[in-house]
């Protein structure tokens, strides 16, 4: 049989069928060629997407002989900041840089360097830092309506760490929930309960820990099927997850309803509040219809929170929160019997960057509850104004029913091509797959002035486009395409390895 016919014939295959049928399939002689073939058609353009500025900064595969002066090192560094910060500075960017106002910036800089040297790990020489990290955790605590959770539940006391980012924050809760039932219930094969919305740091933690995901579909407005949910749950499950919102449609889950399937059960409830955490408490402040996703709910026993997203610091620090001591107690790792004297630490990281925790303390000092408030205004408001406009685009469908991170897909037109078309306008939006749909992540940067505009009528000229012009080569479009429809995720993995070894390639 030919070739191109055989990988055809495979992307048409029902997903339960494909899995035991890719490795057979591999063996079959000449598809491994042609497989390498098209993996290195698609490598070949994201190649060169990774390394545009071969002619402004040197390259250097060894230590130069001689060092390079301090200006000339800063010259060529600011201009590819110049050509970077281009873009996400006037509100091109989905996501990726959530305040970006360059006092914000230049203040956040100032107090780094005034802390640049500062490592947590070494509490006897800086002691500030662990107070800035523990009135982190209040804060963000305090936001997340700590004290009324306290009042409701006298038992609750609400604590936390400070992490490097959200997968962190997402890895010790996992970690916390599975070494505490090994240790209570001598459950040794452990799994957690998670919509198939959920974030692949869940999947991360799950290979790191030994620990099984067993993932439970999502209904027709793209929340958490909490039937489905309930059905998946056995007598080794330690956690039940839920996200306010998913990153992918920016739906929030029923948190309410599952967190008290998960009390019932008497198993942990985590709620992913990494994209959330600084905007869902002000929504619901703002009266937009945002649920109860904190610890005032009984069930909800953990929470991560990422502070340098919507919290405005600097990449990176993430919050993960817990109802009481006795569950962040399972976080800390310590040794006794080092030869190097005791040793403990709270997160995976043993030296951390104190700069970065000390400029988390000061945003959050600085912005204060006023300054969250008006924040989280601006971009539901805005978010409300590119929902309706996608919506009154001929062809575009909204999905679910978010409030500023904004999900949408297409029955007339391609919606990869879509993405490609926009981002020959400079705009870089998020491709999602099963269904195939972008998504645009609200920011501070999309509330200035004639940003949402600029991205609506962008939008509208690139579904017409797409409507009107032939297919082109080259860009995600082929590279979505494929690996949305192809059912053999194996050979999307390779794909995926592939790309992250294009990385490290100097």
């Amino acid at each position: 049989m030919d070739i191109d016919k055989l990988l055809d014939l495979a992307t048409h295959l029902p997903k339960r069928v494909a899995g035991p049928l890719e490795a057979g399939l591999r063996k079959v002689p000449g598809v491994k060629g042609r497989l390498e073939t098209e993996y290195n058609k698609m490598l070949v353009d994201m190649e060169s997407d990774l390394h545009p500025y071969d002619d402004l900064i040197a390259s250097f595969p060894n230590l130069p002989d001689e060092g390079l002066s301090a200006d000339k090192i800063l010259d060529m560094m600011g201009q590819v900041q110049e050509k970077e910060t281009a873009r996400w500075s006037q509100g091109y960017a989905s996501g990726a840089v959530y305040h970006g106002d360059p006092e914000h910036i230049a203040f956040m800089n100032q107090v780094y360097a005034m802390h640049s040297q500062m490592n947590p790990l070494h509490a006897d020489l800086w002691p500030s830092a662990a107070k800035y990290e523990a009135e982190i955790v209040a804060m963000t605590a305090g936001m997340l309506n700590a004290d009324e959770a306290q009042r409701l539940r006298p038992d609750a006391e609400i604590c936390g760490a400070v992490t490097s980012g959200g997968t962190e924050s997402i890895l010790m809760a996992m970690k916390v929930y599975r070494d505490r039932a090994r240790k209570e219930k001598g459950i040794k094969q452990a799994n957690i309960v998670l919509p198939v919305s959920a974030h692949p740091a869940f999947d991360k933690a799950a290979q790191y820990y030994g620990i099984q995901t067993i993932r439970a579909p999502v209904d027709e407005r793209f929340q958490a099927d909490v039937r489905a949910m309930k059905k998946a749950i056995n007598k080794n499950t330690i956690a039940l997850i839920g996200s306010a919102p998913g990153f992918p449609h920016g739906v929030i889950d029923p948190i309410p309803e599952m967190s008290e399937l998960a009390r019932k059960r008497g198993i942990g409830f985590h709620t992913d509040a990494c994209l959330g955490g600084f905007i869902v408490p002000w929504a619901e402040k703002l009266g937009y219809p945002a649920p109860i996703i904190d610890f005032r709910l009984p069930g909800v026993t953990s929470i991560s929170v990422d502070t340098h997203k919507y919290g405005y610091a600097a990449k990176g620090t993430s919050v993960v929160l817990y109802r009481h001591p006795d569950l962040r107690r399972y976080q800390y790792f310590t040794a006794t019997d080092w030869s190097g004297g005791l040793y403990a630490s709270p997160t995976m990281s043993g030296s951390k960057a104190g700069g970065l925790i000390a400029v988390c303390w000061a945003v959050l000092a600085k912005l204060g509850q006023t300054g969250y408030l008006d924040a989280a205004k601006r971009i539901l408001e805005t978010g409300d104004q590119i929902r309706e406009g996608v919506e009154s685009i001929p062809g575009l469908r909204v999905l679910g029913d978010p409030l500023w991170v904004i999900a949408f897909t297409s029955d007339q037109v391609d919606i990869y091509q879509a993405l490609d078309a926009m981002a020959h306008r400079g705009w870089s939006l998020n491709g999602l797959q099963f269904p195939s749909a972008l998504h645009i992540a609200v920011t501070l940067r999309h509330t200035q002035t004639g940003v949402a505009e600029r991205f609506l009528s962008d939008l509208e000229d690139a579904v017409k486009e797409v409507q009107t012009q032939p297919k082109t080569n080259g860009g995600m479009a082929p590279i979505y395409g494929m690996t949305a429809s192809i059912p053999f995720r194996g050979m999307v993995d390779d794909l995926l390895r592939r790309y992250l070894d294009l990385l490290y390639k100097v």
